[in-house]
């Protein structure tokens, strides 16, 4: 080999070492990729963001949008987000007033764009045109620790989990599904028209709610959905439930108490019915007509009829109290969402 190509070659090989040495040094400089991030809101200047939208707008997958204390003039759309918090300081501390240009406070997922694995929680949400909460187009979606002040409206999505929260004064539905699948647990449904309904191919699982004081039913269930509602307080509302169209439903272990009426069923809808506790004022069972007719014949073996003995039903304590009868009846220790008051008083002396 000439001198002249024993140059090129070792010119060429040391090209090479610099460029590699080069690159090591830049992805050293890197360092490891950066774990999930808190960004903070502060109306006062004192957090990362003043605008909820920017700080979602600017939140990646896994960080968590913190929300300091104030009320937010603001409306906020969470979609195009996959795991992402949306946290408040306290539903005491934090409410979403919305904005007068836009109907809803709070959306998540926005046609056609959904979103994915989003947790909300310790907030409250007003009502603004109409509703407070959509959910849009979206799957995996948990509102935790929630107050919504207003209608909760979801259509097309999947996984929805509404847990602990507090939901009322709508005047029209507390909560409302179209098309979508969710579980409510643990909720308080108040002052509304109507408390929760289940409509189109919906499948929902109700339990262990307390819904009250629905100007109509507190659940209604119509078009082809699917509904499950075991455990639940249903209780001075116009009506314990409708089950309408050609709607499947499966009820359970539920309280129906201190309404006009207990179900309402029309004869195109299919209802298996267990172990519910009637206490109501024109009748239990009714089918759907023009006016509907009382249905006795409808009354499955295993109900219950007579007064459930609440704590204070007048104040609103739903617990059940010293003379109930409904604790121990089949599978359940007691029916109704509630804890009898006198396992509550032993569950505070253990703590």
């Amino acid at each position: 080999m000439s001198s002249c190509m024993m140059k090129r070659v070792m010119i060429l090989g040391l090209v090479v070492v610099v460029g590699f040495l080069g690159f090591a040094l830049v992805r050293a400089d890197e360092g490891p990729p950066l774990g999930p991030r808190t960004l903070v809101v502060a109306l006062d200047g004192t957090g990362d963001f003043m605008s909820l939208q920017e700080a979602v707008d600017a939140a990646k997958k896994g960080d968590t949008v913190f929300v300091k204390a104030g009320q937010y003039p603001q409306d906020v759309t969470i979609h195009s987000k996959e795991k992402i918090k949306f946290v408040g300081a306290g539903v005491d501390q934090v409410t979403i007033l919305g904005r007068d240009i836009v109907v809803g406070a709070l959306h998540v997922g926005k046609w056609p764009y959904g979103a994915t694995d989003i947790e909300i929680s310790d907030m409250t949400i007003n009502d603004r045109g109409g509703h407070a909460v959509g959910l849009f187009n979206g799957q995996g979606i948990i509102l935790r620790k929630v107050k919504i002040n207003g209608m909760l409206f979801s259509q097309q999505v999947q996984g929805v989990l509404i847990e602990d929260c507090v939901i009322g004064g709508s005047e029209t539905t507390g909560a409302q599904f179209a098309d979508s699948e969710a579980a409510l647990i643990g909720n308080l449904i108040h002052d509304n028209d109507h408390g929760v309904s289940i409509a189109g191919k919906s499948n929902v699982r109700l339990e262990r709610n307390v819904i009250t004081r629905s100007l109509f039913e507190a659940v209604v269930v119509s078009g082809h959905a699917h509904a499950v509602i075991v455990s639940n307080t249903l209780v001075k509302n116009g009506g314990g439930a409708a089950f309408l169209g050609q709607s499947k439903s499966d009820v359970s272990g539920n309280v129906v108490g201190l309404n006009r009426v207990g179900f309402l069923i029309a004869p195109s809808s299919q209802i298996t019915t267990s172990f519910n506790a009637f206490y109501n004022r024109d009748g239990d069972y009714f089918r759907e007509g023009n006016p509907n007719q009382p249905a006795l014949e409808l009354k499955a073996q295993s109900d219950i009829t007579g007064d459930p003995h609440f704590v204070d039903p007048v104040h609103d304590d739903f617990r059940l109290g010293p003379g109930t009868t409904l604790l121990k009846i089949g599978r359940f220790p007691y029916l109704g969402a509630l804890a009898p008051a006198s396992t509550a008083t032993r569950r505070s002396t253990k703590k």
